[in-house]
């Protein structure tokens, strides 16, 4: 079928990246709104629920769906899957993870990736003293084992939790392994070939931004001070 003058499929591959961060806030409301019993939604709807303008939501749906009708909307359960098929939820994705400390091994723990079509199926570490089985089940291995894991398994997509300081390193040895996809929570910029694609997590800058939000609110709560009023008595 056709949606505007090209099929679904053609429109997904020239989505922008603002759409593709929205499509999982898009997927978070939908859900919601399958467990109330709701059968249809529109764009406006959503719009709506988001705080979004509704054509932004029109054009963002419309790379991923093509069956919106007038007065009726979206039927529900069909727009979760076609956003779950664009995200590539419903193809699960299998991935590494490197640095198994404190972060590592929470990411390790998160059994809600699979939600989201991404698999760890193993995590390695330089300290052989974390190796072994952790508590979710998921194998820690050494380092020297990752290139070997990766190139038998074709994992293409790789998750960096280990300190700044060789966090490159890693990258490198994720890239030399056949990695194309680094999901990079280390707080430092990396450097990779055009065709590896890059995710940073600045969780320094986040902060920034929502210390910088909260002074200006305190600042703008702050009771107004009046100029000195006071009489003076010759």
């Amino acid at each position: 079928m056709k949606a505007g003058k090209g099929t679904v499929s053609d429109m997904e591959h020239h989505m922008s990246i603002q759409t593709l961060k929205r499509l999982p806030i898009y997927l978070t409301l939908l859900k919601e709104k399958q467990q109330s019993g709701t059968v249809n939604i529109s764009a406006g709807a959503i719009a709506q629920e988001l705080g979004l303008v509704e054509i932004q939501v029109r054009k963002d749906l419309a790379c991923v769906s093509n069956g919106g009708k007038p007065r009726v909307g979206y039927v529900l359960d069909a727009l979760v899957r076609d956003i779950e098929h664009a995200l590539g939820y419903d193809n699960a994705r299998d991935a590494v993870l490197v640095g198994a400390g404190k972060l590592g091994k929470a990411l390790l723990s998160y059994g809600g990736f699979r939600e989201y079509g991404l698999n760890i199926v193993a995590a390695f570490d330089i300290d052989e003293r974390r190796c072994g089985t952790d508590e979710s089940g998921k194998r820690i291995l050494p380092m020297e084992d990752m290139k070997e894991l990766c190139e038998r398994m074709s994992i293409k997509i790789g998750i960096i939790t280990v300190p700044a300081v060789c966090a490159q390193q890693v990258c490198d040895k994720l890239v030399d392994a056949g990695v194309i996809a680094l999901w990079n929570f280390a707080p430092t910029h990396l450097k990779a070939p055009d065709n590896i694609m890059i995710k940073s997590e600045n969780m320094a800058g986040s902060l920034a931004q929502l210390s910088r939000h909260l002074d200006e609110k305190l600042h703008a709560q702050e009771p107004h001070v009046p100029a000195d009023k006071t009489i003076q008595y010759n």
